[in-house]
Parts: C-alpha cells; sequence; structure tokens
C-alpha cells in the first residue's frame, strides 16, 4: 500500500506540471508489474479530476489501460467536471465519452446511468451532443437523424414522454457507429427520461447560445451607427477575464 501511495503521489505531481502522458505511463507501468487489480485500486484512490486528466487525452491510435479499466462510478465523476476545461469545442469530452464507454466489453447502460444519476450528469451529455443538436432533436420528433429546422416546431416535454416507448424507425446496427448517433440511440430507446432530461438542457443551452449571438449582433450593429469611433482604445479589449475560482484557474 506503500508503493501505492507514491505512486497516486507521482501521478498528481506530474498531472499538476502538465506531463499527462508521464503520469499515464507511471499508471500502465504498475498495471504490468502488478496487475489490472493494482491499477484500479490506485484509480479508487485519485481524485477525479486527476482521472479526467489522464482518460481526456484520448488517441484513436492505441487503446488506454485506464480508459480501459475506469469505472462506471470513476468515470462519471470525471464526466461531470470536463467542464472545467472550457473546451467549447467538446473534443476531448466527445473523445473519452466514446472510447470509454464503447470500450470492448463494456456495457454502456452502465456508464450512462452512472452519469445520469450524478449532478451536472444531462449537462455533461448535453454538451456531448452540442454540435449536432439539430440532428439529435429530428431524432427525438421523428426517430430519423435529419437535421430539424431550426425554427421548426419542437415537440414539449409531455410529447416527447408521450413517445418514449415508440418502436425504433432505425435499429441501432444501422448506426451502430460508436458515436453519437448510437449514443443517442441508446439513450432514446433504452434510457428515455435521461434522453428527455439531456434534450431539455440542450434545448436550454441551444436557446442561451442563439440569444447570446443576437445580442453581440445587436451591439455591433449599434456600434456601426454610432459617432464616436474608439478603435483599439476600447478597453474592452485588453481587459483580461476575471478567474472564476482557484479550481477552474488551476485547470
Amino acid at each position: 500500500m506503500t508503493k501505492h501511495l507514491a505512486l497516486i503521489e507521482k501521478t498528481q505531481s506530474l498531472i499538476a506540471a502538465g506531463d499527462i502522458v508521464g503520469a499515464e505511463a507511471a499508471l500502465v507501468g504498475l498495471a504490468d508489474t502488478e496487475g489490472d487489480g493494482a491499477l484500479m485500486v490506485v484509480l479508487e484512490q485519485l481524485p477525479p479530476k486527476d482521472v479526467l486528466a489522464v482518460i481526456r487525452e484520448y488517441d484513436n491510435s492505441r487503446e488506454s489501460v485506464v480508459s480501459l479499466l475506469v469505472s462506471p462510478a470513476q468515470f462519471a465523476r470525471a464526466v461531470v467536471i470536463e467542464k472545467l476545461y472550457k473546451d467549447l469545442t467538446r473534443t476531448h469530452l466527445r473523445g473519452m465519452v466514446n472510447a470509454v464507454i464503447f470500450r470492448e466489453g463494456a456495457d454502456p447502460l452502465e456508464f450512462l446511468n452512472a452519469i445520469g444519476d450524478l449532478d451536472g450528469g444531462s449537462e455533461a451529455l448535453a454538451d456531448y451532443f452540442s454540435d449536432q443538436w439539430s440532428r439529435v432533436e429530428g431524432f427525438a420528433r421523428s426517430g430519423s437523424f435529419e437535421a430539424a429546422d431550426e425554427y421548426g416546431k419542437m415537440l414539449s416535454q409531455s410529447a416527447l414522454l408521450a413517445s418514449a416507448y415508440e418502436k425504433p424507425r432505425v435499429q441501432q446496427d444501422e448506426i451502430a457507429d460508436q458515436d453519437w448517433m448510437q449514443l443517442a440511440w441508446i439513450l432514446r430507446y433504452e434510457l428515455p427520461d435521461l434522453f428527455i432530461e439531456m434534450l431539455m438542457v440542450l434545448r436550454a443551452k441551444v436557446s442561451a447560445h442563439q440569444a447570446a449571438a443576437s445580442d453581440e449582433e445587436d451591439e455591433d450593429d449599434a456600434e456601426d451607427d454610432g459617432k464616436v469611433e474608439t478603435g483599439d482604445t476600447d478597453r474592452g479589449k485588453a481587459t483580461p477575464t476575471t478567474r472564476e475560482s482557484d479550481e477552474e484557474s488551476a485547470i
């Protein structure tokens, strides 16, 4: 156990220094010398933010032993704090979710239930689908993945609940891409309550994003109509963003 504590401290120090490759190598070394069971014990002792730091640096060209052994509970705790990285592209989130949930021998339902049971779980799933929101909305409405009309009428929550147990129009093996389509299918037809909860959050995020974009356009129009040109003297362009918390700034 003393050896494991030393490894945990080493792993955390490497992560804090930004050496994620070195941290993963240390964990892999433990699995190689003492077996997968020893690594699973260490993973249980690591804080979720450190587990996240390792598994979010996925690589499609190889399998990570950490991603292969992380438990549903550990993974869920990591996923819900991924937003602290403020990755607007969601590339790391989608990559690690796909790599873990669809790993060989895994039960996607175990991982999705673990995520859904945590505060922030549905928000994390909404972030995962953020780039495909119109097609997810179309899937919720019609059962196919054709993009929904941005200005079309969306199904109400009660209508979504009423259609939750309809037979699939598309079978899972037709879209088994180990990516967002398959994940959306599993959620809608096997975990409909979580799917609806995620969709409500996704709608709110899209609405907020569109409102913010509209406000920016209005501000640009107002500046264009003004008689005073502030140019590069605008203080707003040089004011650094205030840190929201020590925890976020550390990441």
